[in-house]
């Protein structure tokens, strides 16, 4: 939990730094090389409690990128709308794979299943902000000005 916790900091400075699709991209590649060696490297029980941390950590870092991201892709009207599209879209797509990764572990073992569902769904993270424009440091556009005129007084001052 401490490690998911430092995970969301650093990403968020790293996302101003880097930007946005770098910092995706290096939280889902750690997360990819965490998962490998947490499943398929011959490690002790204490080994693997001590690389959950890691795994926490970087795993926490890609949806704390993501707000920053899916904000400043979406014009100003529909913000909330894109926002709420992109999480919603990815964590339905996400509630299939514990299904599957049992139907697919009676075939393939229980390891090789999460990596495969786990390296598909940080690969496509990858392949996802690749194919993004880098919106590090640009500014939001503003509303439009018939738009402005329906705000109420305070906020189109603001």
């Amino acid at each position: 939990m401490a490690a998911a916790f430092f995970g969301y900091l650093a990403s968020s400075v790293l996302a101003d730094r880097i930007g946005r699709r770098r910092n995706i991209m290096f939280f889902a590649v750690m997360c990819f090389v965490s998962v490998v060696v947490y499943l398929f490297v011959s490690i002790s029980d204490t080994q693997m409690f001590f690389l959950g941390a890691p795994l926490g950590f970087f795993s926490a870092g890609i949806p704390a990128g993501l707000g920053a991201l899916f904000a400043e892709l979406h014009p100003t009207t529909i913000r909330g709308t894109g926002q709420g599209f992109c999480y919603n879209f990815g964590r339905n797509v996400a509630a299939a794979f514990p299904a599957l990764v049992g139907f697919l572990s009676d075939r393939l073992g229980m390891g090789t299943s999460i990596g495969l569902f786990a390296g598909s769904a940080y690969g496509l993270a990858v392949l996802a902000v690749a194919l993004l424009p880098e919106t590090a440091h640009r500014g939001l556009a503003p509303l439009a000005s018939s738009a402005d005129e329906s705000l109420p007084q305070t906020v189109r001052n603001a």
